[in-house]
């Protein structure tokens, strides 16, 4: 590898540019370095140009210029203005990030995977269901980089547990990648385990992840999530609650269900 090919590698930032570029944040800190540019050219022309140069460069390859322009944006970008670079206020995305409709809720109860309580009042998972769907998380737990590739069908898999999506105190989101793009995100790592775990499982009910559409099967999945009955990563007590979550641009309340010990997000869905 040539000098020149290293100080690219070290200089370039994937998860910012490419295909996971953020257009507003590029727009604000390129309109920053006109501004800067123009101004330095009433002093020292030869100065604004060189500066522009390195200011372009910099967006080109680290996607942005300013550090903490996802601020910027989030504060002072109104939602016309988001929506105008298709950056609509859609601040959690609970994998895989496709289109698709199925209510989870009647969909588990129709294929048995789910019942009523004595009670009547909620729902909960059928007998059996649970002891197989813990032993499928534990066996993939040690090759979730193979199973979600997979999964989706990627040719060059790779996990990174601590994606985009962040909640205000912590990061807990976890990004899938096909090489240096990012194709998918969970709510965590251990959200990720749970559905790859529940996949086997599903077949055996009649259900077929694979045959479903992608965002059917992913909206699908996040519905079974809340019924863990244990943390999918240290086997804690889950909880549910609220949290507000920040995305690149945007800002949300959202309903979770979370781990009491460990703190990992198994769900995470939109507030009204």
């Amino acid at each position: 590898m040539s000098v020149v090919d290293r100080v690219y590698d070290e200089l370039r930032q994937p998860e910012y540019t490419g295909d996971n570029r953020c257009l507003p944040c590029t727009v604000t800190n390129l309109l920053i370095a006109a501004v800067v540019a123009g101004g330095l050219s009433f002093v020292q022309p030869v100065v604004a140009v060189a500066f522009a140069v390195v200011a372009v460069a910099a967006i080109a390859l680290r996607g942005y210029l300013v550090p903490g322009t996802p601020e910027l944006t989030k504060r002072y970008f109104p939602p016309w203005l988001l929506s105008l670079f298709g950056k609509e206020p859609e601040p959690v995305v609970d994998a895989p990030a496709y289109e698709g409709d199925v209510d989870p809720e009647a969909y588990l109860l129709e294929h048995g995977i789910v019942r009523e309580t004595d009670d009547g009042t909620d729902l909960e998972l059928t007998d059996g269901f649970w002891p197989a769907w813990d032993r499928e998380i534990q066996r993939v737990r040690g090759e979730l980089e193979t199973a979600v590739g997979e999964l989706l069908e990627l040719d060059e898999p790779r996990i990174d547990p601590g994606g985009q999506i962040q909640r205000v105190e912590e990061s807990h989101a976890c990004s899938v990648y096909d090489g240096d793009v990012r194709v998918a995100q969970w709510p965590s790592e251990a959200a990720l385990t749970a559905d790859l775990g529940a996949i086997e499982v599903l077949a055996d009910y009649g259900v077929d992840v694979d045959e479903m559409d992608r965002g059917a099967a992913g909206q699908l999945l996040a519905g079974l999530r809340v019924f863990a009955e244990s943390c999918p990563d240290c086997g804690g007590e889950m909880a549910l609650g609220e949290d507000t979550v920040e995305s690149c641009c945007n800002v949300a309340d959202v309903f979770t269900y979370d781990c009491e010990d460990c703190g990992a997000r198994v769900m995470e869905i939109q507030a009204a």
